[in-house]
């Protein structure tokens, strides 16, 4: 009995551990800093999510230029994510400074790939 359950809690463990490295494969972090996106091209495969973090002192945003997707305007350390379904190319910008450009591109299928 006690050898199942040292088995048992070992297999929760395990679970755990694997659990959110599953998760972290279909999730793409882009910075936002000194008025750049970084990266500012990025290649992920359908499905992945990826999430902008605004590290500037100063307020940003996140638009497609498509209108798929925008953000509310961003303080400092306040972030915006969208899952990207559809492959394609996606170019997006920042409404407050159109100047700020990206690019991200979906492949078809599976885990995230920079």
């Amino acid at each position: 009995m006690r050898l199942a359950m040292i088995a048992f809690a070992l297999g929760a463990a395990l679970a755990c551990a694997v659990a959110p490295l599953a998760a972290q494969s279909n999730a793409v972090k882009i910075g936002i800093d000194n008025f750049t996106f970084e990266p500012g091209k990025l290649t992920i495969k359908a499905g992945t999510t990826v999430t902008w973090t605004n590290r500037d002192d100063i307020p940003h945003t996140v638009a497609a230029k498509d209108r798929l997707f925008k953000s509310k305007v961003m303080d400092t350390d306040e972030s915006y994510s969208f899952t990207f379904m559809t492959p394609g190319e996606y170019s997006y910008f920042c409404s407050l400074h159109p100047h700020m450009t990206g690019t991200i591109v979906v492949e078809a299928g599976g885990a995230a790939a920079q």
